[in-house]
């Protein structure tokens, strides 16, 4: 069977970070929704999303596929479902597709002749941007389970300090003395080659993902997540880092969710809660306002490639776009269109020269290449929000 992740009906509430991914590659937890998916399936699975995305996350179609949405995170009892539907069958939760059966050419669009499985027990969506970080704890707690089953932690080293260690997972080349994980209150996992720097404290649920670095005397709360090849020093609680994203030095960073390619300036500090406590809104693309989150809770939505100066200063539920150049004193409005350039006293347009100037040389330090495949996704962004902008 092929299986094949879309993005589904939630993709434009999840901007600005399927701007320049699909849903399935969004990190929340230890792993991408899709490298959730793939695990269980034991299978690669492909994708279909926005047409500009395609070259870089193309659909691979075969005789029977099973179309997956990417907004359902994956676990034992919702992929048996999966695995075993057949033709004219779908897996709902409710009035949300999971799953469905089609044949190759068939496009799907009214699911009313179809057989409905409903899938009855627990299943975490991810339909809002603020629900990667506050549903983190779960996910990362799902992931813990599924990459550390039947497997051995390396040995904690002497010199760390733990509590419930038992709840600790270390790979292969793991670098980490004289720091303190207090995994009492969720896992934690160290991921391989990523290094915990002397004097930092963790409290679980916690993931340093491969090649990350937590820098001396970082303080951690979770549920946070640090993707591959990110660093972070200062105080951290409750965020995601997708990947190749820096919060390198002091300040308070929480509740947030950064993209890939994200550098947070030193002594960069964001609000997380209002001063009246009051219900946070964020910026909603799909109605182009402000839409309630429900929470009390929540801090800086930053999309890729953006990066801001020292001494920054985020209001409580900022959203940065896409390849955003943000500094200066003072507080930038809470909502910062991508391709912006600037700060609290107004902003230009970033040209795209510019930005893959920057970006190549961001890349370049971790040997990455700056492709043109990624260079027409985001010259596709920067058409796509020039109406947020003041040209």
């Amino acid at each position: 069977m092929n299986y094949i992740l879309f993005d589904g009906p939630y993709r434009n509430n999840l901007l600005p970070f399927t701007y320049t991914r699909p849903v399935a590659d969004i990190r929340v937890g230890i792993l991408t929704i899709r490298q959730k998916w793939e695990s269980y399936l034991e299978y690669t699975t492909t994708t279909v999303t926005e047409d500009y995305l395609s070259d870089k996350f193309p659909m691979v179609e075969m005789e029977e596929n099973i179309m997956i949405n990417a907004s359902f995170l994956p676990n034992l009892e919702v992929v048996e479902m999966v695995k075993n539907l057949s033709h004219n069958q779908a897996v709902f939760k409710g009035e949300n597709v999971i799953a469905f059966f089609a044949k190759e050419g068939e496009e799907v669009t009214d699911f009313s002749t179809f057989e409905a499985v409903e899938f009855a027990g627990d299943i975490i969506k991810i339909e809002h941007t603020w629900d990667i970080f506050s549903k983190n704890g779960e996910a990362i707690e799902e992931d813990f389970r599924l990459i550390t089953k039947d497997r051995k932690s390396k040995p904690i080293p002497a010199t760390v300090n733990t509590i419930k260690p038992e709840n600790i997972f270390i790979e292969k080349g793991a670098k980490l003395n004289f720091v303190t994980l207090n995994a009492s209150s969720g896992p934690i996992y160290i991921g391989r080659d990523a290094e915990v720097m002397e004097g930092s404290v963790v409290r679980g649920p916690f993931a340093l993902c491969n090649n990350a670095t937590l820098k001396l005397a970082t303080k951690i709360y979770g549920p946070t997540t640090v993707g591959p090849h990110s660093k972070v020093g200062g105080e951290v609680n409750n965020c995601v880092l997708f990947g190749y994203s820096n919060k390198g030095h002091d300040g308070f960073l929480g509740n947030s969710v950064l993209g890939e390619w994200c550098n947070l300036g030193a002594d960069t500090n964001n609000s997380n809660l209002k001063n009246n406590y009051a219900e946070v809104r964020l910026w909603d693309y799909q109605t182009g306002g402000f839409a309630r989150t429900g929470l009390q809770f929540c801090g800086l939505m930053m999309g890729d490639h953006s990066k801001c100066g020292i001494n920054t200063m985020f209001n409580t539920g900022t959203v940065v776009g896409v390849s955003a150049n943000i500094f200066g004193s003072g507080f930038p409005r809470n909502f910062v269109p991508s391709f912006s350039w600037g700060g609290s006293k107004g902003f230009v347009t970033y040209k795209t020269n510019k930005a893959f100037e920057v970006a190549e040389v961001v890349m370049a330090r971790r040997k990455e290449e700056f492709t043109d495949k990624d260079k027409a996704i985001l010259d596709y962004v920067f058409e796509e929000t020039k109406q947020y902008r003041r040209e």
